[in-house]
């Protein structure tokens, strides 16, 4: 008995070392990986995409998109391709010289023409090095921007472009070529140029009326809260000053998706559903 027990013992311990041979050929250096948390604002989408809720809205992401709620793509963008002519030795088209320009460090603004330089910073909310022309020009995935750095004189500009170089190159090295080809022709194009800038400005216009209407349904609604904010903020993007509970009711009562901090994208409310996101607000801020 004792025999057949160490024999049955030998043969299990031998099945079980070849079971795990067999379990660890199958298995993947990447088995024990946890799962991250979901990004701050594409993970508002993903959850956007799971709601089955008629009535669900996506705040979140700024992509533009029109009255109808459908993504929208200017048809100054649509002629592009019959304008390029790219040569890959080259950079994308040089910009105008002297298009950009600045009064001479030793000019000293008078009080008057300093507080007209103070309100027009105020007024553009602009005061950056880099800034992203994605929005206006195409979609998300083309990643269009700029780094902008005035210098003293053309050797000092050399110097500072050979330390960007080197802040790029382990970061991206060679960027994105088709984005950055839109945006220059239609820059450097006069007849696109001039259409773009009208279909800016409907967009623009179009983001104006949504606050204005947001902020109109919202006393409509009842509510006595100071919602200035809104309509005196700019861009694509408004901070409505939402708590992340309030947020989270929205998202769990409404369907109403956005980011945790309140930050909504306006181009995603439109005129068919700006009355729903108003009272959706109003009932978790009374």
């Amino acid at each position: 008995m004792i025999l057949c027990s160490n024999n049955y013992l030998a043969v299990a311990a031998y099945l079980h070392s070849i079971l795990n041979f067999f379990f660890l050929f199958l298995s993947s250096w990447w088995t024990e990986v946890q799962m991250g948390p979901p990004d701050p604002i594409l993970g508002v989408t993903e959850a956007f995409k799971r709601d089955t809720n008629p009535k669900k809205m996506n705040l979140g992401v700024g992509a533009y998109r029109d009255d109808q709620g459908k993504p929208f793509v200017l048809s100054c963008v649509r002629k592009v391709p019959s304008y390029i002519s790219y040569t890959p030795s080259r950079d994308s088209s040089p910009q105008n010289e002297n298009s950009v320009t600045f009064p001479h460090p030793q000019v000293i603004p008078n009080l008057n023409e300093f507080l007209a330089v103070v309100e027009h910073t105020r007024e553009y909310s602009e005061g950056k090095c880099s800034r992203s022309v994605l929005c206006t020009f195409v979609s998300s995935g083309e990643r269009v921007g700029g780094f902008t750095v005035v210098c003293k004189d053309v050797e000092e500009a050399k110097r500072v472009e050979s330390q960007l170089k080197i802040l790029i190159r382990p970061i991206y090295s060679n960027p994105p070529m088709n984005g950055a080809r839109i945006a220059s022709t239609i820059l450097n194009t006069p007849e696109l140029y001039k259409e773009w800038l009208v279909e800016v400005k409907d967009m623009a216009d179009r983001i104006i009326t949504m606050r204005e209407m947001f902020v109109s349904n919202l006393k409509k609604e009842g509510s006595t809260h100071n919602w200035q904010h809104v309509t005196e903020q700019i861009g694509m993007f408004c901070f409505t000053g939402l708590k992340p509970e309030q947020v989270e009711r929205l998202i769990k009562e409404f369907s109403i998706y956005m980011t945790k901090d309140g930050r909504i994208s306006v181009a995603g409310v439109t005129s068919a559903n700006v009355g729903y996101l108003a009272h959706a607000i109003h009932a978790v801020t009374k």
